[in-house]
C-alpha cells in the first residue's frame, strides 16, 4: 500500500473500510466545500461505493487519491483529500489535480504539504511530466496555493465547468517535471 509521510501528515490510499471516515469528512464540511465542487452529471452514489469505484480507477492507472490524516491522530479523522485523476499515458503523460482541507484546518499549511509531497511522487513515482490544477478565479487560496508549488497559469476558461448549476469560468495552471525520461 502506498502511503507518505510530511512532517505532520500522513497521504494513503482509499479503501472501502474508510466509507465513515468518508462520510463524516463530508457530513462537517459539506457548506464548506460546495462553492467549489461540481456533482453536475454525476450519480448520487454512497461513501463506500466512491470508494470502491476509486480503487478500481487506481487498479486500472485512471487516478491515485491520497486521504488526508494528521500523524499525531494516528490515522484518526479523515483531514482531507489530494486527488490526481484522469491520468492520461502516452505521448501525454498528465493529470489533474484536485484537492480540498478540513475547514476547521484551513490556513495552517498543511495543504501545500500534502500536495507538495503528493506531487514529488506522482512526478517520480508514476513518472508524469504534467500536471494540471484549475480554480475559480474567486478561490484565493487555491490560487495562492497552486503558485507557491509553482504551477504556471496558461490561460482562461470561459464558463468552464457547471458548479451549483452554475457554468463558471476557471483558471488554467500546469506543473511540469522537469525530470521526466521517456
Amino acid at each position: 500500500m502506498t502511503i507518505l509521510k510530511t512532517k505532520r501528515l500522513i497521504l494513503r490510499l482509499p479503501n472501502e473500510a474508510d466509507s465513515v471516515k468518508f462520510q463524516a469528512f463530508d457530513d462537517r464540511n459539506m457548506k464548506h466545500v460546495s462553492p467549489w465542487r461540481s456533482a453536475a452529471g454525476e450519480p448520487k452514489i454512497d461513501h463506500k461505493t466512491q470508494l470502491i469505484k476509486w480503487e478500481q480507477e487506481f487498479k486500472e492507472g485512471k487516478s491515485i487519491r491520497f486521504l488526508l490524516f494528521l500523524k499525531e491522530a494516528q490515522e484518526g479523522e479523515i483531514i482531507g483529500f489530494c486527488n490526481f485523476s484522469q491520468i492520461f499515458r502516452g505521448p501525454f503523460q498528465a493529470c489533474y489535480l484536485g484537492y480540498h482541507i478540513d475547514a476547521t484546518l484551513e490556513g495552517k499549511g498543511l495543504m501545500s504539504e500534502a500536495v507538495a509531497k503528493a506531487i514529488e511522487y506522482m512526478f517520480e513515482n508514476q513518472n508524469l511530466h504534467r500536471i494540471m490544477a484549475n480554480y475559480m478565479p474567486s478561490n484565493e487560496r487555491s490560487a495562492r496555493l497552486l503558485q507557491k508549488l509553482g504551477f504556471v497559469v496558461e490561460g482562461r476558461a470561459k464558463k468552464y465547468l457547471l458548479i451549483n448549476e452554475q457554468w463558471e469560468d476557471h483558471i488554467l495552471t500546469s506543473l511540469t517535471n522537469e525530470s521526466w525520461v521517456p
